[in-house]
């Protein structure tokens, strides 16, 4: 019997890694063909094929570096185009396409469930079309607030027509809450660097986006009682709570001085884009302050912070606050001479812990060739370079200038990172495999010496 092209297509891809990663492939690809077309660009003629792909990337990818001017170069088109991929990119390109599906049919399949839950990281395949509605109803009720207040902002702050604020407003809100630090500015928020009314909601929405869907649902039912918070819950705030504390206080303290940053600002001035600069490396590319002006070890916690990344299962990018903190329990019961690995009242499985340090072990990898070609691509400094992989491997978009600096061939590099680190290391390469080999017998087992 003859099989039709989408059953060919679907054995084809028996991995739901697969599937994701062509899904952002094709949609990087669409989206570049848009931004290549006259239409996108505000002079009327077709744009770079490197900087439409490089840009396409960056925002389906919801990473935010750029090699040409959001506003300046592209037109209310090329801006829409950008928008749609970003949303798309945060919400995931398979879960968009399951919730489609349910739409037209009004049923899923089991493989599209698989699909789907590879996507959103959902811990159960039951009542998958109830989580998945929730995560889309969820996304554009916060970006709606966010964009209402923005709005307002925007309106009755700085006079500008009803219009063009709620324009701004939406575009910023859906930037801010996907993570992925596109400005309708040349400085990006340099120039609301002491507005609490723009900074502080679109700080908020790049929290609660990185927090992670799973953990934001719980939270919305048992936020008053954490001692029924699952370990995922418990481990993604506290840590993100950790982490957003000493990014704030290391950014304060060690630019308190600085002329060029947060030195001429007044105290209220100097902790709103302290506590900004912390919060953006959870991994948005806003920045309220001259990147390229910071001191290197304002760099150096950056780059730490952007690798960590946010919480699983959200539009935050890195290696996320979970694998950091499996990793640090991990090491504290090595230390303290345990057989087994315990966070709080529960035990870790082992698979948990080995998956941990595969995506850790992946990154630091990754990140070390990638800075390793890209100096010898460029010209530039060890300290910027490495900014920049860890920026785009981690999907920020901070960068400290050099993007549009990069050679042709440096770009493409940066946009492949921007992709890899979209669709996570392990699930490209596990996308990559041409078939999972099961294990029917085990090894003898034997130690060796370690360290």
């Amino acid at each position: 019997m003859r099989r039709s092209a989408s059953q060919v297509l679907l054995d084809r891809f028996q991995h739901p890694a697969q599937i994701i990663v062509t899904a952002f492939a094709v949609a990087a690809v669409l989206g570049t063909a848009a931004l290549a077309s006259p239409w996108a660009s505000e002079s009327g003629q077709a744009t770079k094929l490197i900087d439409a792909l490089f840009t396409a990337i960056s925002a389906v990818c919801v990473t935010g570096l750029v090699v040409v001017d959001t506003a300046g170069h592209w037109s209310v088109f090329g801006e829409a185009v950008i928008l749609v991929l970003i949303q798309a990119g945060g919400l995931g390109i398979m879960t968009l396409a399951t919730l489609f599906a349910m739409m037209i049919s009004g049923r899923i399949g089991l493989r599209a469930r698989m699909w789907a839950q590879a996507e959103t990281r959902s811990p159960q395949m039951s009542d998958l079309r109830r989580v998945i509605v929730k995560v889309v109803l969820f996304s554009l009720a916060t970006e709606a607030l966010i964009a209402a207040v923005l709005t307002a902002r925007f309106a009755l702050g700085y006079g500008q027509p009803f219009g063009r604020a709620a324009y701004l407003g939406v575009f910023h809100a859906i930037s801010a809450f996907n993570n992925a630090g596109f400005g309708l500015w040349p400085d990006n928020l340099m120039r609301f660097a002491t507005d609490g009314w723009i900074c502080l909601p679109i700080a908020l929405a790049v929290i609660i986006g990185g927090l992670g869907f799973p953990v934001i649902f719980e939270l919305r039912h048992s936020w008053r009682h954490p001692s029924r918070w699952s370990v995922l819950t418990r481990i993604t705030v506290v840590t993100t709570l950790v982490l957003l504390a000493l990014g704030f206080l290391a950014f304060t303290i060690t630019e308190w001085a600085n002329p060029k940053t947060l030195g001429p600002m007044d105290l209220g001035g100097k902790l709103l884009a302290g506590l900004f600069t912390g919060v953006m490396p959870r991994t948005a590319g806003f920045n309220s302050l001259d990147i390229a002006a910071m001191y290197p070890t304002s760099w150096l916690a950056t780059d730490v912070l952007m690798f960590i990344g946010g919480g699983s299962a959200g539009t935050a990018g890195g290696i996320k606050v979970t694998t950091f903190a499996v990793l640090a329990y991990a090491l504290w019961a090595e230390l303290r001479g345990e057989t087994h690995v315990n966070a709080g009242h529960r035990r870790l499985a082992a698979t948990v812990q080995r998956q941990a340090l595969a995506i850790a072990l992946l990154g630091v990898g990754l990140v070390t060739a990638s800075t390793y070609a890209l100096l010898a691509l460029t010209p530039h400094s060890l300290d910027a370079v490495l900014f920049e992989v860890v920026s785009a491997i981690a999907t920020v978009g901070l960068s400290t200038g050099i993007t549009a600096d990069l050679t042709p061939a440096g770009q493409l590099l940066v946009a492949a990172l921007m992709f890899a680190g979209r669709v996570g290391p392990a699930t490209l390469f596990s996308a990559l495999a041409l078939q999972t080999r099961t294990r029917r017998y085990e090894l003898p087992e034997e130690k060796v010496i370690v360290g």
